[in-house]
């Protein structure tokens, strides 16, 4: 595919999450009807749409309109990209600019335009997160790193980084984590490594890690919300024995392959069993929230958030954190953490956790902002005292 065709891939793919589509669903359909186009043609898509998703209000007041079209020509004004070699009606590339599209339209001085957000949603960044809300929205609106965590009980850092550069897959130290190398060159090639195949590296942000390599002593843990197992396996690797638990079992489908590649041993069980095999010296919530600390990776969830939709999200982590504190054995220890930066999801969930009159004292607490090191991300640690 041309530069061009590229684009107008982009655009009709564009109009279709416009309309309602899923962006994994639209790319996905257009793979399918789009056979001639190679991986490299798919990947190029792929970044001009999500490029598109994290900027969709900003370059909609570029481009002086909403369809996928004007959007891509915001977007690549943005970057100062040429657009008449792109929109040069040639082959399967888009048609000419026309003179309204040729204008150029500034950017209106409200913020939710400026920091790429809905208006609901600019206080809540600044009632969180204070002097640094406007230097987090912008930070959403960048590509995230692709990060992996070291399996220490396979290997140690040099020779997962050594491995991994015999396939052209250059990463560095992370220094949110002792696990973590950040990928810098060959990230599209990660997954059919021989270091990821054989269980030496598996994919996880570095805020993730960080919240489990803060832990003390291994024990026996419960991860309660286990979703895809990631907390799970990163626990097993560093020595406890792990239960794992979620309410949608089918998220935990891959967990035993990726548990067998590691070397580890977890064992599955349902929520509705959970009960029989407490107490545990550690439970480890990471609770279902907004996930606003990773809208780089999935920028569409920002613009589909409602204020409702926030305090169902709410309702869930205080409802989590009642049943987690029931299994913890006396002197153990629960970790509350979720992927998000809005302080409603996150401290102000500990002080209402502490207003319920709870035995539990807050060891640790940490916020991790989205970076070029990792997702924004919050932990806090507690100890059952009695």
């Amino acid at each position: 595919m041309t530069p061009g065709a590229r684009v107008a891939a982009a655009i009709g793919i564009l109009d279709a999450i416009a309309g309602g589509q899923a962006a994994e669903q639209a790319l996905s359909r257009w793979a399918r009807s789009s056979r001639f186009a190679g991986s490299k043609d798919r990947a190029a898509v792929r970044d001009h749409v999500f490029d598109v998703l994290r900027h969709w209000r900003s370059d909609a007041a570029r481009g002086g309109a909403g369809t996928g079209r004007a959007r891509m020509i915001g977007r690549l004004r943005a970057q100062q990209i040429d657009l008449d070699s792109l929109f040069d009606g040639q082959g399967h590339a888009p048609a000419p600019l026309s003179d309204a599209e040729r204008a150029v339209h500034d950017l209106p001085d409200d913020q939710g335009t400026a920091w790429d957000l809905p208006d609901w949603l600019v206080p809540l960044f600044e009632d969180s997160l204070g002097a640094r809300a406007e230097a987090m929205a912008l930070a959403l609106t960048g590509r995230a790193p692709v990060t992996v965590r070291v399996n220490l009980g396979v290997c140690d850092m040099s020779e997962a980084r050594a491995l991994l550069a015999q396939e052209g897959i250059e990463a560095v130290p992370n220094p949110r984590a002792d696990t973590a190398l950040t990928v810098t060159e060959g990230a599209r090639h990660l997954r059919n490594s021989a270091a990821f195949r054989e269980g030496w590296v598996e994919i996880q942000d570095a805020s993730s890690q960080a919240a489990v390599a803060a832990l003390g002593q291994p024990g026996r843990a419960l991860d309660l919300c286990a979703g895809g197992g990631g907390k799970a396996l990163a626990l097993a690797a560093r020595g406890w024995a792990v239960v794992a638990s979620d309410i949608d079992p089918n998220r935990m489908k891959d967990l035993p392959e990726r548990a067998a590649r590691g070397r580890h041993k977890i064992d599955i069980c349902q929520a509705s069993e959970v009960d029989t095999h407490a107490p545990f010296d550690l439970v480890f919530v990471d609770a279902p929230c907004s996930g606003a600390g990773t809208w780089r990776r999935t920028p569409e969830a920002k613009w589909a958030l409602t204020p409702a939709r926030l305090e169902e999200f709410c309702a869930m982590q205080r409802d989590v954190l009642t049943k987690a504190a029931s299994l913890v054995a006396p002197g153990g220890t629960l970790v509350y953490a979720t992927c998000s930066i809005l302080g409603c999801e996150n401290n102000a969930q500990m002080e209402w956790f502490a207003g319920q009159g709870s035995s539990f004292v807050a060891r640790h607490e940490k916020t991790q902002p989205v970076d070029q090191w990792g997702d924004g991300f919050y932990s806090a640690h507690l100890t059952r005292a009695d």
